[in-house]
């Protein structure tokens, strides 16, 4: 059952324990467990890859096996109907159209006695994706971390997604990651494909970046490897807030509420009002739709121990609250939701309006659905183009330049103890005059 919570302080204090939802000490055991994975892989290569299929996943692969043959990819399409091969092309074309938007441009400045200055974009040589199995069919999380690696030029990518029954993969995803651009499909999932993406092995190439959600134990295994390789985030359980008012409508304030709890038994689904009477039939309407709900053992789970709806005092005390959390989904149901975000400052993707429910942004919007979680949205934003790209500085000096800086370069050099520092400089300018020191 959804509590209803009336006191600031109560109020703040339940904000702070569903954020902190994944801090416990079961994840020290767990952390163990996955380094044990990691140098496993990296000193076995495909041989710990098979052996954790089998003692993670209970499903037994031949080397043959790992990686997706040309005629299943083939097949898949078969298996698809035209209603959701249609929807996939239009999430891709949209999703697409977003992410080109925010590819980073090279640029040069060229200052006074020919400084050059400037910043080269270019992508990485391997993107690894991670898609989750278990009881969903991600293909969503294919889109969104495809796309934007095909955008950003990466010339290879590979995608990693545990097997399912009899060893395979859905055809939904299959077809997604064609759609997308990705033809290098292994079934392997898990810390297991964290490693194989991280070090190599005999059949998984060593990538650059690493992206995609996952349990625990994947999210572990990319912290544990970052530095080895890139990763976009370490990403949690899904989690949304709603913040609304009068004019919202219980029954989508409920759906949207479990559409989040849904997820799994982790996801956090909040909602701050100012409006009681809304609170009330809210909490009601979500006992109404779990009745009948396909998923109800997990997703009522979610609720009553991460699901919240707190009644506060105003609009701006709810986006007070909400910048606290800083959540990865917000929804703004209020009848001015553009004068209302301009009090917020923290969350991963901003819904607004009564039209907008979370799960366009899933699927089709544009916009990335790979967001910071469990408050990480204060200092991290979604995943974009630009995880797959980095740049260089582009620096030129002529050799007048150069005999502007050669004292300042000397000062500075000196004062840090560094005396080739200087002499770089020096051995230059020593006889051009004002720069002989």
């Amino acid at each position: 059952m959804l509590r209803i919570i009336t006191q600031w302080v109560e109020a703040q204090s339940e904000l702070r324990r569903i954020a902190s939802r994944t801090h416990d000490d079961t994840v020290i055991h767990k952390e163990a467990t996955v380094r044990e994975v990691l140098q496993t892989v990296k000193r076995q290569g495909d041989k710990a890859l098979l052996h954790y299929t089998q003692e993670f996943d209970h499903k037994t692969l031949t080397l043959e096996q790992l990686r997706v043959s040309a005629s299943e990819l083939d097949v898949a399409y078969q298996q698809v109907n035209c209603e959701l091969l249609d929807a996939i092309r239009l999430a891709k074309k949209q999703i697409e159209a977003f992410h080109r938007q925010r590819v980073p441009k090279s640029w040069v400045h060229f200052g006074d006695d020919n400084v050059v200055l400037g910043k080269r974009y270019t992508p990485v040589d391997r993107a690894g994706l991670y898609v989750p199995g278990g009881q969903a069919c991600y293909l969503s999380t294919v889109l969104m971390n495809a796309i934007p690696a095909n955008v950003a030029k990466v010339p290879r990518i590979v995608m990693v997604t545990p097997p399912g029954i009899d060893n395979k993969i859905s055809p939904a995803i299959l077809v997604a990651a064609q759609e997308a651009g990705v033809q290098e499909i292994y079934r392997v999932g898990g810390a297991q494909a964290i490693a194989a993406l991280a070090y190599g092995t005999e059949t998984v190439p060593k990538v650059d970046v690493i992206t995609g959600p996952g349990n625990i134990y994947v999210t572990l295994a990319k912290k544990l490897v970052y530095g080895t390789v890139g990763i976009d985030s370490l990403a949690g359980p899904s989690e949304v807030l709603i913040i609304a008012n009068s004019i919202a409508s219980p029954v989508h304030v409920a759906a949207d509420m479990l559409a989040q709890a849904e997820h799994d038994t982790m996801a956090a689904a909040i909602l701050l009002t100012t409006d009681s009477a809304l609170a009330r039939q809210v909490v009601a309407e979500v006992e109404r739709q779990l009745e009948h709900h396909p998923r109800r053992t997990m997703t009522e789970k979610a609720i009553a121990h991460y699901g919240l709806v707190v009644v506060v005092d105003s609009l701006e005390a709810a986006a007070q609250l909400s910048n606290e959390f800083a959540p990865e989904h917000l929804e703004l149901e209020v009848e001015e939701p553009w004068e209302l975000l301009e009090h917020i400052r923290h969350a991963g993707a901003i819904f607004l309006g009564c039209s907008t429910p979370e799960a366009v942004g899933d699927y089709l919007a544009g916009p990335n659905h790979t967001l910071p979680t469990s408050g990480a949205a204060r200092y991290a934003s979604a995943l974009g183009v630009e995880v797959f790209m980095k740049h260089s500085s582009l620096i030129e000096y002529s050799p007048q330049a150069l005999q502007k800086v050669a004292n300042a370069v000397n000062i500075l050099a000196t004062a840090e103890g560094l005396p080739s520092h200087a002499d770089s400089v020096r051995l230059r300018t020593k006889n051009q005059g004002d720069g002989d020191f």
